[in-house]
């Protein structure tokens, strides 16, 4: 018998056995999954997209109070996330500067609004001064503002928005507004421009990254979005965008009048582009934290902080985008 016949000692140096690794015994469970979060998400849509629209049509009171309930749980949301990091907000006092500036800018404007929000700084330093541990304060006091600044201070701007002609008229003589093309409601154009453009840059962003997704866009804040989702993205956005404006001409001209479509294309880029980044800076506060989803109130979609990520960022965009086009056009004469 040669060697190679011989059978292996148990105690003998011999090469160890090859492991294979056992086949998943659900390898369909993931896929599974992935179906039945996506058929979540588009259940909560169908539910949530008709109520938003509703609001923006119906402006007044019933708006204010969407807007207020989306900024103070979406900001409740953020304090949660500090908290998984080991600090401890002026939750409450953060929460009534955030309800306070909201209604600022529906009573006022975003100059209130920002004036309000400087107070807010200087009030939680005070706060925090009443404290009686103090090792935290840095961090108390800053994860605080920011929770102000960041959902409440940015949501507040669709308020704005939404009211832009009286916003507009503390800046700018009616006449030229009128003879702009702005309309009393042209805000729900505005409004519903934006989230149009980036909800579909949003859900094209998900579909093409899962169909063509291969190079990581950014993978240490969200190893999950690619490049090719990312432009997929950008082209259901501005895609989005020329369907609405065309929509809006055609059934209602006078609301849509006051964006030309020179205007369309880029608006509806930057606005895409807006969104993509509100919603890595969100997935970077939630990787830091360390959770998946900054909350569980809507059922596929996590918290309603996951929800206003992308606006937060777009509506501001959008607001001040409309008053440098004012500027440019009443005041250089472009």
């Amino acid at each position: 018998m040669n060697d190679s016949e011989r059978p292996q000692d148990a105690k003998s140096n011999g090469p160890e056995p090859f492991h294979v690794r056992p086949a998943d015994p659900f390898p369909e469970a993931r896929p599974k999954r992935q179906s039945s979060e996506l058929a979540r998400r588009l259940v909560t849509a169908a539910v949530l997209v008709p109520m938003v629209l509703w609001v923006v049509v119906e402006g007044g009171l019933a708006y204010l109070a969407t807007v207020m309930a989306f900024a103070l749980l979406g900001q409740r949301e953020f304090y949660r996330l500090i908290e998984d990091k080991g600090a401890t907000p002026l939750d409450a006092m953060g929460l009534s500067f955030g309800a306070a500036i909201v209604v600022v800018a529906y009573v006022g404007s975003e100059y209130h609004a920002t004036i309000l929000l400087t107070a807010s700084l200087l009030g939680l330093m005070v706060a925090q001064l009443r404290k009686a541990q103090i090792h935290e304060a840095l961090a108390s006091i800053s994860g605080t503002f920011f929770g102000v600044f960041y959902v409440s201070w940015l949501l507040s701007h669709a308020i704005v928005l939404r009211f832009f002609f009286d916003s507009a008229q503390l800046k700018y003589p009616t006449e030229d507004l009128l003879s702009l093309g702005f309309h009393p409601d042209s805000g729900i154009f505005f409004m519903v421009y934006v989230l149009v453009c980036v909800v579909f840059c949003d859900a094209g962003a998900y579909f093409a990254g899962r169909a063509w997704g291969r190079r990581k866009l950014a993978p240490r804040v969200s190893p999950g979005k690619t490049v090719e989702g990312a432009l997929g993205g950008l082209l259901a956005g501005c895609l989005a965008g020329v369907i609405t404006k065309a929509v809006f001409d055609a059934a209602w001209p006078d609301l849509s009048a006051a964006l030309p479509w020179r205007l369309i294309l880029p608006s509806a880029l930057m606005l895409s582009v807006a969104g993509i980044t509100g919603d890595l800076v969100e997935s970077m506060l939630k990787r830091d934290a360390k959770v998946k989803d900054a909350g569980g109130l809507l059922p596929g979609m996590g918290g309603v902080l996951d929800r206003i990520d992308s606006p937060l960022l777009a509506v501001p965009l959008m607001y001040y985008m409309l008053l440098a086009d004012i500027f440019l056009t009443v005041r250089v004469g472009l």
